[in-house]
């Protein structure tokens, strides 16, 4: 599969580029291509991972059909050919792209932690609490929760940082009836993912979902526990008390943090080596829930 930073389908209108997927508009439905692209620190980089786009669309399609009996998604059962006619086109977009139902999303992000690490880490550090969910005292870094805990955020405009709210917040802005549903939601969505996971060596450590309402009805949309919205460590490496590798981009924030970037655009380059054992990374994990 060729390496894809940048889609281009003439006979569709590109709606915008995400970080890493673009969004075509099909007048009744839309068309998501997810690229090789790859954003650090909020920073989209230069350097495309090869494959990333078709593993995380892979991945997506997998969770999405295991978590079917829980909440519909936003898939339609449409083939490509009916949107992009051009076979030159569609060459490029086979195995990273959906085309799904056009919803309206919900102007939260839903956030679900299982351990402790990353803002919830520090937040915990400071407070003693999670947006807003108190904690027992004593918790390690990467230490396993007592239970799994929603933990919602804000939508940044791309380039900024989402803000951890708590679950009050989230109902002031999506209404307390539909946030409760999207707290349940994710819990038992989280729960039933990250069993499974488990069972193929992976820890689901914390991971977020977005949600869309059409026709009065909540679907789960975008993408679905993958190394880009959640954190998957390996149970056989798995040592609480300190940060563990993980299976996604540790080698490009270890690298840039190494050069001394700041964290600023324009991104730098990636070397070869730090591209590839990124790509590495994404196929370990599709393989290992997968096989």
């Amino acid at each position: 599969m060729q390496t894809l930073f940048e889609s281009h389908v003439p006979e569709c209108k590109l709606l915008f580029r995400g970080k890493v997927r673009d969004v075509y508009d099909l007048g009744e439905a839309l068309m998501i291509v997810t690229s090789d692209r790859l954003s650090a620190f909020d920073v989209v980089l230069p350097t495309p991972i090869p494959g990333k786009g078709a593993i995380l669309n892979q991945m997506s399609l997998f969770w999405f059909e295991r978590t079917r009996s829980l909440i519909p998604n936003h898939l339609l059962d449409r083939p490509l050919e009916s949107a992009v006619r051009d076979p030159d086109a569609r060459r490029q977009l086979e195995g990273r792209t959906v085309i799904v139902r056009k919803t309206e999303p919900l102007k939260i992000e839903a956030v679900i932690r299982g351990y402790l690490s990353g803002s919830g880490l520090a937040e915990y550090e400071r407070t003693g609490a999670v947006c807003g969910i108190a904690l027992p005292a004593g918790l390690r870094e990467s230490d396993r929760l007592p239970e799994p805990i929603f933990t919602p955020s804000t939508k940044a405009p791309q380039g900024e940082h989402d803000e951890n709210i708590s679950f009050g917040q989230a109902a002031e802005i999506i209404g307390r009836e539909l946030a409760e549903r999207v707290r349940d939601l994710s819990l038992a969505i989280y729960r039933q993912c990250a069993e499974y996971a488990l069972s193929r060596g992976i820890i689901i450590a914390d991971t977020k979902f977005e949600f869309g309402i059409d026709g009065g009805q909540i679907y789960l949309i975008d993408e679905v526990c993958t190394p880009d919205s959640s954190r998957f460590w390996a149970v056989d490496t798995y040592e609480a008390g300190q940060p563990q590798p993980s299976f996604d981009k540790q080698f490009v924030r270890d690298y840039l943090t190494s050069i001394g970037w700041n964290k600023q655009p324009p991104a730098p380059e990636l070397p070869a080596e730090i591209a590839e054992r990124t790509a590495a990374k994404y196929r370990e994990a599709l393989e290992r829930l997968t096989r």
